[in-house]
């Protein structure tokens, strides 16, 4: 129920009770014929309207101006709410008591909630920080060489199979013969991105020194000339720590592997940006797109990038519509004390 309309009503009934108790009071001790109190008139209209009208009156005005004052005060509080949940900070702006007492409260829950998320970032830092320190070399060189025997032999082999299939094409050929000449040309593409898709996964995951904007404009720079697809981005220099860096650009890479294997898109974009000390990286692509409900619970790589997410504080969301494409997001609190925005 409205809170004026709540108010009203109860004004409106509090009016009618004392109105009814002062009138039994009065026909009891001062007036013993009920008959002279109904038929007394002010005017032209009856007293006992007149008695009870006046509560409908006072109540509808009290419960008006009640009701929208504490609706006003609610909606307040409500607003702080949002900013706490969008993760915005919160400002002490009221000037009435209670409400002021409220929003010291959400005030000391989003310090908490912030401790929590600079503890967890920092943490992330650390672990990346030992990551690197504990990484074998010897691993690091197995994956190159795999990444690099890949790339010479089977991804070469499948260009060039494809370039064969697609001179075939060309030639007159029997209209069934060249549907399936078509679908063996598709099979190969197919796997061509899978094969880039694979050695994209293969290649360092650490950044090496590189921030996280140089190092996805890196790696997309590199997808522009392997891929036959239309890659965008909008990537800004920001600080971040180098947990935060670490995790964000490991989910770069999985998303954009992703979209590469399974999309079938045409156009992908990514977008890198520091909005309101809020880092927000999105992959968006036009591909097939799937349906959430059943991917969600058995996929391993958006489960892997959920906690990617979480680890740093983040929060990961996932839009894809059957048809129409793919649309991945993560919003990290930007918690970092040390540094500029890279030059």
């Amino acid at each position: 129920m409205n809170t004026v309309i709540r108010h009203i009503i109860t004004a409106v009934l509090l009016g009618f009770i004392l109105t009814f108790i002062v009138t039994v009071v009065t026909l009891f001790v001062f007036v013993n014929d009920w008959s002279l109190i109904a038929g007394t008139k002010v005017g032209e209209v009856n007293y006992l309207v007149i008695l009870f009208g006046i509560p409908i009156v006072g109540g509808l005005i009290i419960g008006i101006v009640t009701g929208t004052y504490w609706q006003q005060r609610l909606r307040h509080i409500e607003k702080q709410m949002d900013e706490l949940l969008k993760g915005r900070k919160v400002k002490a702006a009221s000037e009435f008591k209670e409400i002021k007492k409220i929003e010291t409260f959400l005030i000391e829950i989003q310090e908490k909630i912030r401790d929590q998320t600079e503890a967890a970032q920092r943490l992330a830092t650390d672990r990346a920080t030992e990551r690197e320190k504990s990484l074998q070399e010897v691993v690091v060189q197995e994956r190159n060489r795999l990444a690099r025997e890949l790339h010479d032999s089977v991804s070469q082999q499948l260009f060039a199979a494809s370039m064969m299939m697609s001179a075939i094409n060309e030639e007159n050929t029997s209209t069934p013969v060249r549907k399936q000449l078509h679908l063996v040309e598709n099979m190969i593409q197919q796997s061509q991105m899978e094969m880039r898709a694979l050695l994209l996964h293969l290649r360092p995951v650490a950044l090496k020194g590189k921030s996280l904007h140089e190092g996805i404009k890196e790696l997309l720079l590199e997808l522009t000339e392997k891929v036959p697809m239309k890659i965008t981005w909008k990537i800004e220099a920001f600080h971040l720590d180098k947990g935060v860096e670490d995790q964000l650009f490991r989910v770069t890479q999985e998303s954009v592997s992703n979209t590469l294997r399974h999309s079938k898109a045409t156009n992908l974009e990514v977008i890198l940006m520091e909005r309101d000390e809020t880092v927000i990286l999105r992959v968006v692509d036009n591909g097939i797109g799937f349906n959430i409900d059943t991917v969600k619970t058995n996929s391993y790589g958006l489960q892997n990038m959920r906690e990617r997410a979480f680890e740093i504080g983040g929060s990961f969301k996932i839009i894809s519509i059957p048809g129409e494409g793919t649309r991945m997001e993560i919003k990290v609190p930007n918690l970092g004390k040390e540094g500029k925005h890279h030059d």
